[in-house]
């Protein structure tokens, strides 16, 4: 009984670390939007300035999406689609508040007992003294998902998650656990 019980803790300890790893995502979705008549996606080729986009961050953004609509059972085409897709990717610097707790040294003092004709050690914990605060500069990576109905030609529903990031470019790891943390709501959304 014990192991399985600390079997248990270790499984449920391992759930609660990875969801406070997983990014948080928003989104925004038209309410009068009937989304079980949405089975198709085609992408947006052209961003604003009119030039097609064709680097490797599009093909992985591009790649993460397709599979998570293709389990919702969505297929991609290029005849008359259902849904648009386009997405934006930013990356920025921000500053972030830093605040840690400060405690003094704990120390010993040895004292003499005149009544009892002995020494002895008396201990002083650490106490807390207070938070030290301060400022990093950190990378924020935004990435943003919209469809957009094909027929009215009208953003029926948009997800996005900020995080941070390490480089100026998403990772191919960065961009599969946002596109996923947007696609968990999804679901939600259709209901």
């Amino acid at each position: 009984m014990p192991r399985i019980f600390k079997l248990w803790s270790l499984v449920a300890g391992m759930v609660v670390f990875f969801a406070g790893c997983a990014s948080t995502a928003h989104i925004k979705k038209d309410e009068h939007a009937d989304f079980s008549r949405y089975r198709s996606f085609a992408w947006i080729e052209k961003d604003e300035s009119g030039e097609v986009r064709n680097d490797l961050t599009q093909q992985q953004i591009r790649q993460a999406v397709n599979r998570e609509l293709e389990k919702a059972g969505w297929n991609e085409t290029r005849q008359k689609p259902d849904v648009l897709l386009s997405y934006d990717v930013l990356v920025e610097k921000s500053v972030e508040e830093t605040s840690d707790p400060v405690y003094s040294e704990p120390y010993t003092r040895v004292v003499y007992n005149p009544y009892t004709r002995r020494y002895m050690t008396i201990y002083y914990p650490s106490q807390f003294l207070g938070y030290d605060r301060g400022q990093r500069t950190v990378r924020e990576g935004t990435v943003t998902i919209t469809m957009i109905d094909a027929k009215k030609d009208k953003v029926v529903w948009q997800g996005w998650t900020t995080d941070e990031v390490n480089s100026r470019n998403l990772t191919k790891r960065e961009i599969d656990n946002s596109v996923r943390a947007i696609f968990r709501k999804f679901d939600l959304a259709k209901n």
